[in-house]
């Protein structure tokens, strides 16, 4: 391939594609040369998309009509839909990672060889290693209602839903990728930090402004735009990242790496 970055001719299928990130992202692909993008979203994209499949990625039923209703091969899909910690924990565990997995294993044998799967996780779930063997528990259930209930179950663990679903995602990238990769198909997700997006508000409202701040400060002290983001996802979607599977690649602007190496400065925090 001349450009490994282009996307000409390829079909694409992306969740949350209404704002934000999604939006960016079906702005990008197309400016790429996508040859054609579904779209599935609660509500009707304006951007540039070919199909739209009105989908609520917290619905067992409503993933399984649309992964029905898409025909053809695909090359890429994309799981971007996200919601914040304003709905209720189960609501958001359905959204953030169960629609994603469910989506995700109903179209993987359409998704061509040499095609990917990107998903939309957070640095949010960095705390994944210490939940390990709780998420595998997880993992390990292939039916929704039995998920459900281990939701449900777990409550304290799970807490408000957003941190522990984007656990979740890292996890079940990290898990399905050796078996995707087997049949020529790479799993991977972006990890950003906070994203200037129409969800910012409900972020700020459930995780604190002042954290949020902190966030970004002690990194580049600037937010991520959805086009920051939208590069990653398109990279990661390209044959320019043909030997890329089961990472969890973190955008955060360094903030992880400086939190990890002791330079954060937490009494800024308080």
């Amino acid at each position: 391939m001349a450009n490994p970055f282009s996307y000409e001719g390829k079909r694409i299928v992306i969740t949350g594609a209404f704002s934000g990130v999604g939006a960016a992202t079906v702005e990008l692909l197309r400016e790429l040369g996508a040859a054609e993008i579904t779209a599935l979203d609660v509500q009707e994209p304006v951007g540039a998309i070919d199909r739209f499949i009105e989908t609520d990625m917290g619905d067992a039923a409503a993933v399984d009509a649309a992964a029905a209703s898409i025909d053809g091969p695909i090359d890429v899909l994309f799981n971007n839909a996200g919601i914040a910690a304003n709905f209720a924990a189960p609501k958001v565990m359905a959204v953030n990672y169960q629609g994603v997995r469910r989506l995700s294993e109903g179209l993987l044998p359409r998704i061509t060889q040499g095609g990917a799967i990107v998903n939309t996780a957070s640095i949010a779930g960095g705390q994944w290693p210490g939940h390990l063997a709780e998420i595998q528990q997880l993992l390990a259930l292939p039916d929704w209602d039995a998920q459900v209930q281990w939701i449900a179950s777990h409550e304290e663990l799970v807490g408000d839903g957003y941190a522990f679903s984007k656990e979740c995602v890292q996890v079940y990238t990290m898990a399905s990728a050796r078996g995707t990769g087997q049949q020529r198909v790479r799993t991977n997700s972006v990890c950003p930090a906070p994203i200037d997006t129409p969800l910012m508000p409900h972020f700020k409202k459930t995780m604190g402004e002042k954290v949020i701040a902190w966030t970004v400060d002690q990194a580049s002290g600037v937010m991520a735009t959805p086009h920051d983001i939208a590069l990653t996802l398109a990279f990661l979607g390209s044959e320019a990242a043909r030997y890329v599977n089961g990472v969890n690649l973190i955008v955060d602007a360094g903030f992880t790496a400086a939190l990890t190496t002791g330079q954060a400065d937490f009494a800024a925090l308080s």
